[in-house]
């Protein structure tokens, strides 16, 4: 209990360091749809999964959704959901905890204690890692989860129950984790488990996730296959990357985005030695990078995205290696001749790795202003979010928003349907309603517009709104009964 204890708190105590590196915390676009479609099922509403650029609808977020419903109208001003954001950047901050605290127990347990400080300061420090932990994708506790379940195997590989149970609710967030279960299933029928009532009580519980994610999506969109038929659609439609043939050369510059190069180098290094000198400790990493890899290849064959915060899971192993390039081998006994190449290889990564530091501060210098201004944004367009008749309230039967972007979080803080508010780039210009509008180019730049989309315009007001309020961000156009 006590080391539970110590753990935790280091948990909170890195949570807290990670949000005072970052800034601030934002919720992203899906994880917002998430919380608006866990608030309609417990209003009794049926979500509108397919509304335009609708998001993947993730079993675990929108369970996350309806618990923290509550919340939505806990506030004590009219702007309705900032509680709920608020408790969102903070579970996405404790994910960012945990996940450090996993990459350094793997470190530790699969070479040397060295090996986890060191990995767990990398996957931190990258950008891409820090900026959807701070934006609260889902991604980040999926890797945790995973990484959690291959901890627990390294420890005690026929644990059953425990690696299952962890991989069954990752699987509820990406369905990649339904391979690491069926090949720790195969793992332990090939190490010997001949119990066949416990092997039927874990198929049972490996099973658990795709068969939860299909029964969602039949319940709540009326079709078993709806996030694989609906994210394949959105990909096309705004573009995406996909295909197995792309996999070759995108895969590799994803995770050079990642990790950078000295990391690669590393990662590169701690593998070739730790595969020749200290095979039975690579083994796990080598196996769980591997299907991690394979895993993507299948999603992209089957015409789903091809996205870089895909590849996390394989950038965590390879933070483990790079740690195993730099000290892997501390783990050789005394006196080993093989020491000394390892030594100086990690050695010359160490050097490239704090040469590399300076351009490390910049990047994350530059996600702190890019949160900055998308917080202040986000801010200036909650000020106009309250009772007057002049500005953002539920009094107009329709809210509008320039693009698809803003839709779920005006849905969140006026309390209204998703359905409520449309996209004018999506859908015709209401008779009546209210719009809201970025005030500047710049605003649509840095908050509404996705340079990947293919309709850059903002689209005008619509005839016979006026302008009934605005500030530096945004204005709002109004033609309510």
């Amino acid at each position: 209990m006590v080391r539970t204890g110590r753990v935790a708190a280091g948990i909170v105590a890195l949570a807290g360091v990670l949000y005072a590196i970052a800034g601030r915390g934002l919720v992203n676009y899906d994880t917002l749809y998430s919380l608006v479609w866990g608030r309609e099922i417990t209003e009794g509403r049926t979500p509108q999964l397919d509304a335009p650029i609708a998001p993947t609808p993730h079993p675990l977020a929108t369970l996350l959704g309806i618990i923290l419903a509550p919340l939505s109208r806990a506030s004590s001003n009219a702007v309705h959901g900032m509680a709920t954001l608020d408790v969102t950047i903070v579970l996405a901050f404790l994910a960012l905890g945990v996940l450090g605290w996993v990459v350094y127990e793997l470190g530790r347990t699969w070479f040397d204690p060295w090996v986890g400080v060191l990995a767990a300061a990398i996957i931190l420090t990258r950008r891409p890692v820090l900026d959807f932990g701070a934006r609260a994708y889902v991604d980040i506790p999926y890797v945790a989860l995973v990484l959690g379940a291959l901890l627990v195997a390294s420890r005690r590989p026929r644990s059953g129950v425990p690696v299952l149970g962890l991989l069954a609710v990752a699987g509820l967030i990406r369905p990649e984790a339904w391979l690491f279960s069926l090949a720790y299933l195969a793992f332990l029928v090939f190490s010997g488990e001949r119990d066949l009532r416990r092997l039927a009580g874990l198929c049972a519980l490996a099973a658990s996730g795709p068969l939860l994610w299909v029964l969602s999506d039949w319940l709540i969109a009326g079709s078993p296959l709806h996030s694989l038929t609906g994210t394949r659609d959105t990909a096309q439609e705004l573009g995406r990357v996909t295909g197995l043939q792309h996999v070759p050369t995108t895969v590799p510059r994803r995770l050079g985005e990642i990790l950078r190069e000295p990391v690669l180098l590393g990662a590169a290094g701690g593998l070739v030695f730790a595969w020749l000198w200290l095979r039975e400790r690579a083994l796990p990493a080598v196996a769980a990078g591997a299907l991690a890899l394979v895993a993507f290849c299948i999603l992209a064959a089957a015409g789903l995205p091809i996205l870089g915060r895909y590849l996390l899971l394989p950038a965590a192993i390879g933070a483990v290696l790079c740690g195993a390039g730099v000290f892997g081998w501390r783990s050789l006994p005394r006196g080993d001749r093989r020491r000394q190449p390892w030594a100086w290889f990690g050695l010359l990564t160490l050097v490239l790795l704090v040469a590399f530091i300076p351009s490390q501060v910049n990047r994350i210098g530059n996600l702190r202003d890019a949160l900055h201004i998308q917080d202040t944004i986000q801010q200036d367009l909650r000020a106009l979010v309250h009772d007057p008749p002049a500005a953002l309230n539920r009094a107009c039967p329709v809210t509008a928003a320039p693009n698809h972007r803003p839709v779920p979080l005006l849905a969140l803080w006026l309390d209204v349907p998703a359905s409520s508010v449309v996209s004018l780039q999506d859908a015709g210009a209401p008779a009546v309603g209210q719009y809201a509008r970025p005030a500047t180019a710049r605003v649509a730049r840095d908050y509404v517009l996705d340079p990947r989309d293919r309709r850059a315009a903002i689209p005008p007001p619509p005839p016979g709104f006026q302008l009934a309020a605005q500030n530096r961000s945004w204005q709002v156009w109004k033609r309510c009964p």
